[in-house]
Parts: structure tokens; sequence; C-alpha cells
């Protein structure tokens, strides 16, 4: 009988996986927004964000609700790292009904107790100066969360069942009992409080609170993680073994489906004691489990925790024992009616049998003190068994956490975990072999993850002060920072009136006699019509715009498009050489490649892509305006380069050269999309720099003769602001930058916009927030110091915002030898988000005075058109197009505007230009 009842507390290694797995299964529902109601494991979130650092400081008041106590603390940090926080504390016992009485009462008597301890510790300036004192609340039953210092009673447990509390705010409540002690305690003719019996108003000493604020909430699972966060070293699971039981750990944020936090992460209250009420630990409950839970307060609920609190253990090795004297296993010939007598074998008891491993002295002392005369092979038994409870709950602890770590480690994508855990409670600090057990079945079941159990020292309430010094430092910080990011964030009175600006200056560039001096130049393209679909036809396109250029046959049938191109090197020597030498390199680029794609007999239509400034006088007669990136070939400025072209292929005696069409980058994209969508009359640019292009009514075109039909114009809108019109949105941050790029006060739009100048514009607020000490701890990071090191690309990484791409900030920042905390982390991307933000609203607002010129344009309620964009900011970063997107719908209400990734803008829209011209003529 001993045998199989020892067997039936030993839970093997498979079943303890099974029930990890289980665990972490509903781990997953609790923080699930659609399936939390369903979860045993609550998983509630605390809204404690961050743990200590060490820069805290000042005097924390704290104030705990114990089993049958009060205790009040009071925690003066010093900045230090918290290596040597000095307390004083004072207990205050319950009085005697005052758990079962009016919420009311309980509250005022916890003020009360407040307003004594600071009337005996404070000094009498320190009282008297107004000097708001916060206080953390440790308050150890289950509460719905909602903010850090507001959180509903959900239920009363450990035998309070006070009336007027659940539901009730509960931060609220013991902020308007201090509230009344304030008045009533300065002479301002406050109300007394109605003495409770057991204990007289009279025995506490008249003192006032000095504007005790309750800025943080949280149960002991929580302030035990906190407290052990301290002395240089992190914490980020607590686990209390004790009367209750309870887990917490900081889970990343985003997965915290109940709220609305996505960043950085969150300390998750578990609530694991009910893990098991829907049946699924039925197999390992025995039956004086089942008789200890039938004989609770609340059958059928906390399954979990009561297998492993220290309230139930003496009460299963009772029930134990009293199975086992029935089948005369035990006890034969001895009286045992006095266990049938709840509560009278303790969990204390239990701690003293087996802690003793010398013989079986100390079983007998205990057993006889309870009125039994046990026989040497009966204490041998009963230390058995109460070994077997014990080590049962030290095992089922180490399931428990082993599910919180193994999701830990699962959800932040690593290979293994190391974290400290804090540990609390009256079987960890009972039990000699709790520790052991604890770490190493918890390493079995979870290979992947290193834990060090830390000893909480001063309970929770040292971790209460830091959740609340914490708080502070956050909420200072966040002012700090939110003055800092303020200039970059804009209203939407700012979006419009860019967007009147951009439509001011837009009018001005279209007007023969103000485009000189508009910031907008609006350059006519001589590309009147869009393609229709109906062309037909090979067509080469010259895509040149950098130190590499393209040659490509363009076929366009019924079936649709298909092409076929080759890259070609300019050669240095050629870029800065002479410009016969640079457009003969092209012709005989060109001739390879015909030859190649056995095109040299065919005379085919050209469309030339060419990335250079140029004044335009017809769709094929373009004069270069200046040269740039890197090219100084001689002989090309203020020269048509269609017809430097066409001059090459004569002296390389090439007849087969037919060139219809010259066009830039953004009119290639309109057109490239247009084939695919008859309805993209604009082109967007959003990449290393930004333009735009659209199809205008030729009546509003003064640079042009004839007001017949539209044409596309180039709108060159980067040096939009350049004549100052920008210079409201203009940032201490983008006057840094652009003073520093090699064309001060010019480009200006597109320096608030384009991927070129981003990254810079990210490494001058960093710069800012670590001289404020706002990041990094304010150490000097020398590599940040140095232009460009931040490229543009981080920031696509950086807002992937999902939890994981902490993990991948942290490895740029060390990339930049930056050393970041994992609160540094989430300002990162805080600083990313809130410049790509602005940079996408900006774009917006200049795409909202297009389209909503073009719906004047064509006198129409609603226009419905298609942009088609390009570039490597609209294309690769995570939020840019949903805010460009969200912001333009905002902006401009009565266009319904659709968005066409353009496929090679370059290539195939000049091919298709030279193919609308073809069709046209």
């Amino acid at each position: 009988q001993i045998q199989r009842a020892l067997r039936s507390l030993t839970v093997p290694l498979e079943r303890l996986h099974i029930m990890k797995g289980h665990m972490m299964q509903d781990m997953c529902k609790g923080l699930s927004r659609q399936m939390h109601t369903e979860a045993k494991v609550r998983m509630l979130p605390t809204y404690i964000c961050s743990t200590p650092n060490g820069t805290e400081k000042g005097n924390f008041l704290v104030v705990e609700l114990c089993q049958n106590q009060v205790r009040t603390l009071l925690v003066t940090l010093y900045g230090d790292g918290n290596m040597s926080p000095q307390m004083m504390y004072k207990i205050f016992d319950l009085p005697e009904g005052i758990m079962q009485g009016e919420g009311e009462a309980l509250f005022d008597f916890i003020a009360q107790c407040v307003s004594q301890f600071l009337a005996e510790t404070l000094s009498s300036d320190t009282s008297s100066s107004g000097e708001h004192l916060p206080l953390g609340f440790v308050f150890p039953f289950s509460c719905r969360q909602t903010q850090l210092d507001k959180a509903e009673l959900l239920s009363w447990s450990k035998g309070f069942s006070c009336s007027g509390v659940v539901g009730k705010d509960v931060v609220q409540l013991l902020q308007s009992a201090i509230n009344k002690q304030e008045v009533g305690g300065n002479g301002t003719g406050g109300h007394r409080l109605s003495p409770w019996r057991g204990w007289k108003s009279s025995q506490f000493a008249p003192g006032q609170l000095c504007h005790v604020d309750v800025v943080a909430l949280m149960n002991d699972t929580v302030g035990t993680m906190m407290t052990c966060s301290t002395e240089g070293r992190t914490c980020e699971v607590a686990v209390v073994a004790d009367k209750g039981s309870n887990c917490c750990f900081m889970a990343e944020a985003y997965l915290v489906e109940t709220t609305a936090e996505t960043s950085g992460r969150m300390c998750i209250n578990t609530e694991w004691g009910c893990f098991g009420d829907d049946g699924t630990l039925n197999d390992i409950f025995t039956p004086y489990d089942e008789s200890v839970d039938k004989e609770s307060s609340n059958p059928g609920e906390k399954r979990f925790e009561k297998l492993v609190g220290s309230l139930y253990l003496g009460e299963i090795v009772r029930h134990a024992l009293i199975a086992l004297a029935a089948e005369k296993a035990i006890f034969t010939g001895t009286n045992v009616a006095v266990l049938k007598e709840k509560g009278v074998f303790t969990t204390q008891h239990v701690l003293e049998i087996i802690n003793n491993e010398d013989g079986t002295t100390d079983v007998r002392r205990v057993l006889e003190v309870l009125g039994l005369q046990p026989s040497e092979r009966d204490c041998s038994r009963v230390q058995q068994i109460c070994r077997a409870v014990v080590g049962r709950a030290a095992t089922l602890y180490a399931a428990g956490l082993a599910a919180i770590l193994s999701y830990m480690c699962q959800t932040r994508e690593m290979e293994t975990l190391m974290v400290n855990v804090g540990v609390e409670g009256e079987l960890y600090t009972g039990y000699a072999r709790f520790e052991e057990i604890l770490q190493s079945v918890s390493r079995l079941l979870a290979p992947e993850c290193m834990a060090t159990l830390l000893p909480s020292r001063d309970g929770s309430g040292r971790g209460a002060a830091m959740v609340t010094a914490v708080a502070l430092r956050l909420a200072a910080q966040r002012r700090e920072v939110n003055e800092v990011l303020a200039p970059l964030r804009l209203t939407r009175a700012d979006l419009e009136k860019v967007q009147a600006l951009m439509r001011e200056e837009m009018d001005r560039g279209l007007c023969k006699e103000t485009n000189a001096s508009a910031s907008v130049r609006m350059l006519p393209t001589y590309v009147s019509h869009t393609p229709d679909g109906t062309e037909r036809g090979d067509f080469l396109a010259l895509d040149l715009g950098g130190t590499n250029f393209r040659v490509l046959v363009v076929h366009v049938t019924e079936e649709g498009i298909s092409m076929a191109s080759e890259i070609y090197v300019i050669p240095a020597a050629i870029m800065q050489g002479t410009g016969e030498g640079l457009f003969d390199h092209i012709i005989d680029c060109i001739v390879d490649f015909q030859a190649k794609q056995n095109l040299t007999t065919q005379m085919l239509p050209l469309g030339f892509t060419f990335s250079f400034p140029c004044q335009q006088v017809g769709l094929d007669k373009a004069l270069l305006l200046t040269w740039t990136k890197g090219f100084t070939a001689s002989g090309c400025v203020g020269q048509d380069v269609v017809q430097l072209l066409r001059e090459a292929a004569q002296r390389k005696q090439h007849s087969g050269l037919q060139v219809v069409a010259l066009v830039n980058d953004t009119v290639g994209t309109m057109m490239a999309c247009g084939y695919d969508d008859p309805k993209c009359e604009i082109g967007l640019i959003v990449g290393t720099g930004t333009n735009a292009c659209y199809m205008e009514e030729m009546r509003n075109v003064g640079t042009v003769e004839g007001d017949q039909g539209r044409m596309c114009i180039n709108m060159e809108w980067g040096a939009f602001g350049d004549n100052g019109c920008l210079d409201h949105i203009f940032t201490h941050f983008d006057r840094v930058v652009d003073d520093t790029t090699i064309n001060p006060g010019k480009q200006r739009y597109e320096k608030l916009i384009s991927g070129m100048y981003l990254g810079e514009i990210v490494r001058q607020i960093l710069m800012v927030m670590t001289e404020k000490q706002l990041m990094f701890q304010g150490r000097p990071c020398p590599k940040l110091q140095t232009r460009n090191i931040f490229q543009t690309k981080f920031l696509s990484t950086i807002e992937l915002s999902n939890g994981l791409a902490l993990r991948q900030i942290r490895a740029i920042l060390k990339e930049l030898e930056l050393d970041a905390s994992f609160e540094d982390s989430v300002l990162m991307q805080e600083v990313c988000q809130t410049v790509s933000l602005r940079a996408a609203q900006l774009c917006a607002a200049g795409l909202a005075a297009v389209v909503e010129k073009m719906r004047e344009n064509r006198g129409l309620d609603q226009l419905s058109v298609t942009v088609g964009v390009d570039g490597t900011l609209y294309k690769l970063h995570p939020c840019f197009s949903h805010n460009l997107q969200k912001t333009l719908k905002d902006l401009a209400p009565n266009c319904n505007v659709s968005f066409l990734l353009s496929e090679d803008g370059s290539g195939k829209g000049a091919a298709l230009v030279a193919a609308v011209a073809n069709r046209s003529a």
C-alpha cells in the first residue's frame, strides 16, 4: 500500500513534458485577444514594461497587504546601481474581523497605517515641504489591470471577503482613503474615520500624509521579480512558492494581444494557480488531492495551486495518512481520530519531518505532539509520504517554470536563453531540496534554457519600491523624449499647410511668368498619352543613370510584355573623358547587344531613360543642364543629348537607330504601370531621391504652346521648399543634415523624405538623446559621431516592429559599437518610426496636392486614379507605403487613389514611351 501511494504521488518525466506543453498552449490562449476568456492560465498584463537600470533615486513608499498584516516600508534609492538602498519599515496587525467587513474600513485602516508610519519616519520639514511621495501598493489578489495605477479586483482569496470592493479600482479606493487622511490630518476639517472593533483611531498619532500619490499596483509575485532586479543584475522571471502559487515573467509586448502596447516587453502575471481547472491535470490528481479539493472553499478551482501551494501540502499528507491507516499500512492499533480534524497537520509539520535527514527522532516528536503513538516503521513511512508530497510539488513547480522559460526562448527566437529567476515563499525557504529539484528538473524539461535562481530578500516590498521608481524614471524619460521628438510630429494642420504650399508652387511652376522663380520646376516632358493597351511591336530601350547602363529589347504583344537586357559598364576614364568618347561607347554597346539578340537588320524605335537634369524641348530633344553622379564628360552640358547619340551613331556608321523619346525615370515608372492599368496617370519615385510626375491639362501648361489634350509634367518636386516656404517644418536635426550635404539649401523637400537622408536624421536625434542621457546611459559613443554611419536600410530592419526586431536592433547597435539596453532598443525603434512616419506624411501631402489639382482640373466630385510607384524606400520599408496611403486618404478624401508597384520603370517605361509615340504617329 505504501509503494502504491508513493507511486501515485510520483509524476514521470514524460508526463511532465506533456504538462509543460499544455501549460504553454494555455499561456498562448491567455495572451490571445480571441481566446483569453477560455484560458485557465490567465496571463494578466501588469503594465510594467521595464526593470531597474540602477539610475533610480529618491524616496519611495510601499504598503503591502499581507495575510493578516499591513506592512509599510520607506525605501531610499541613491542612483548607485541600487547596491545600497536604505529601508525603514513598520508592521501593523490587521484588527480582528476587518478581513470580512466593509471594504471602505479596510482601505481606511491601510491609509491610517501609512499616516502613522510617515509620522514616525519622516522629519517634520519633509512632511511639511509639500513633497509628493510616490507609493507602490502590493495587493496579492487577482486583479484585471488596465494601467500601472488602475486595477479592478476580480475576486478575494486567502480569507478576505470585504464588501464593496470586487469590480472596483483598488488603487482609487486606496487613494481616496489617503486623501481623507490628508484632509483630516492637516486641520482643514476632514471627517473622522469610524472606529473598527478591535482598534481605535486614537491609537494612531495624528499624522498628515505629505501628498502621497499611489502610482503603481502590483501583486507579490511581480514584487519578487523586481526585488531580485537589483545589485546590477536583471531578473525577468519570478516564482512564488508559498501558501498560494504564482509566476510572472517579461513577455514580448507584441504578443500581449489584450493590451494596445506593441513595443518592448511587459511583465505578465500568469496566475497559473488555475492551470488544470479544465481537467488537464486530472490524471495527476490522487484520491488524497481530490479529498483536499472537496473540503476546500472553492472545489474544482485552482487545481494546480492545490497540488503545490503550502496551504494544501499538510492537508494532502493528512488525507494520505488517513487512507493508509484505514488500509492498516500505518498506525495499526493506534487511535488516529486526531487526523480527521481539518488543518491539524500543517505544512510546517511536513517540513520539519522531511528536513531532518538523521533518523526519525523529529518525526516521532511531531507525531506525538499531534497525539499519535507511532512505531519506528510508522515514522519512516510518514517521512516517505511527506517527502513524496513535497517532492511532487517541487517537481510540478519545475515543469511550470520550464514552460515559462521555453516560451520565452521560443518567442525571442533564441537558441539558448540565459535568465535570472527570483524565487520566494515558504516552500523555497523551508524545504532544503526545493532549489535543487527546481533547477535540475526544469533543466531536464527545458535544456535550451539556463536559469539562475535568485533568492528574494525583503519580500516583495523592495520590489514594489523598484516598480514605483522605474515608473517615475520612465515617466520623466517619456516627457523628455516627447520634447525631443515633438518638432518631428506633424499635426493635420501642418500637413494641410504643406499641401497648400505644394499647390501654390505647382501653379507657379506651370505659369510662364513665374516658372523661373518656382521651387517646383514643373518641366514639360512632351509625353502626351499614357499606354491604352493597343501598343504592339518591338522596341529598344537605353537606361543611363550611373556607372552601369542597360540596353533592353522590349516585345509588346497581345499576351503582354517580355524583355531581354544586358548591363554594360562605363569605365571611369570614359565617364570623365570627352562627350564623343562617352556616346561612342554607348553606341558600341548597343551594336553588341543587337548582334547578340539578332536585331542587326531591324530598325527599332528607341526610348532613352536619361537620369540627369535636362531641359526638355521636345519628346526627342533635351538639353543637358548639368552632369551629376560622377560624370564630367566634356562638350555635353547645354547640348541636346538625343542629338549627341545620333551623331555617335553616324560616326560609327550605325544607321539602324531611331531615337523617338527621351524620358526620366519618374515618367518611365508612370508609363510602365500605365500599360497594366490605364488609370495610371501619376508616377512617383521614393528611393534614394524622390520625384513625381502626372498628366496635366495642356491649357494649364503656360511654358508650352497649345491648349489641347494633356501632357505629362515632371515636377522635380525634390526642390520644393528651396525658396524657404518649408522652413517652419525644418527641425534642428534637418538643418544640421542639410548643412553637411554637398548642396546645402537645395533639394530641401527631398532631404525630409528620401532614403539618402533619413538615416542621417536618425543619427542626429540619437546624438542629442545620448547627450540628454536618455539613451546608452549617457555614455559617449565615438562611432555615432561618424557621418552616414546609420544607414537608411537600418530603419527598415528596426521598424519590422514585432518583438523579434528588438534583437536585430541590438545587433545593429552592436555593429555601431553601441552598448544598448533593451529600453535603448525600444527608444531607437520609436525614433526611426517618428522619422519615417514624417517622411511618409510629407510625401502624402505633396501627392494630395497633385491628385486634388487633377480632380479640380477635370471638374470631378470624385477622382479615381492610379499612382505608379518605384523606389527602395517605398518598396522595402515595412510601414512607409501604409503610412503614405493612410495620410493621402485623410488629406484628399474626394480622391480614390490606387498604388501600383512599378517593374522596371526606367527600362520597360522608356520602351513604352517609344511605343505610345509610335502609336500616336
